[in-house]
């Protein structure tokens, strides 16, 4: 654990001091609206969510509009999201529970957040860390979940049990920013298909690259 621990404080340095204070990907105003974006990106890109967006926003500007929707006219709005039939089944009764049980405002703990329909522990952390700055642990994306495998932080595959591990090895002051600097990584570096480990800078504190570097070695 003392090497790990020596690895992760590496990798965070490094992580901050190349991207810094990086922002939430999606376009939003509000809790609500990050809420909708969040449970949108299932499955999405991020750029794709904020096409989409505005004019969904426009049209469902609260958590009543949008309990009152009609749900045909939600699915036409979100359709190129993908799974857009039960999106806007989990964004209806998402928006009817907030007006029912939460006086139409987005609750700022872990525990209320997953009881929405189509939350559930990566939207409640991106959710809390990003506009109630009170992270309850780390984001686990695909991005999180595959570049943290390659650096070597977790062995696991369950993004529950990743976060759990991750929670442990990161400082909860860097929850919020270590997912947003591993996708950023993931975007620009960490490529699924094709990472680019020669030119990364986390290279020499990543178990993936160091591993292809000695067996490219051993070969020649």
């Amino acid at each position: 654990m003392e090497v790990l621990s020596s690895q992760t404080k590496k990798i965070i340095k490094q992580l901050e001091a190349y991207y810094g204070d990086v922002k939430c990907f999606l376009t939003h105003d509000n809790a609500f609206q990050l809420v909708i974006a969040v449970c949108l990106s299932a499955q999405c890109t991020d750029d794709r969510v904020n096409m989409t967006t505005p004019e969904l926003f426009k049209a469902y500007p609260s958590p009543e509009k949008l309990a009152k929707a009609k749900l045909i006219d939600v699915e036409k709005l979100i359709k190129s999201c993908g799974f857009y039939k039960n999106k806007a089944k989990n964004l209806i009764a998402m928006a009817e529970n907030l007006v029912e049980n939460y006086n139409s405002e987005v609750p700022d703990t872990i525990d209320d957040l997953v009881k929405l329909a189509g939350v559930g522990r990566k939207t409640a952390n991106v959710v809390l860390g990003t506009w109630f700055n009170k992270p309850a642990g780390v984001v686990v994306d695909t991005h999180v979940k595959r570049i943290t495998n390659l650096l070597g932080l977790t062995s696991k595959q369950d993004p529950e049990k990743i976060e759990l591990d991750l929670n442990e090895i990161v400082p909860k002051k860097y929850w919020h920013h270590f997912s947003l600097w591993l996708i950023s990584l993931g975007r620009e570096f960490c490529v699924a298909r094709r990472p680019q480990c020669d030119s990364c800078f986390l290279r020499d504190n990543c178990k993936y690259a160091t591993t292809k570097r000695k067996t490219i070695s051993k070969a020649i």
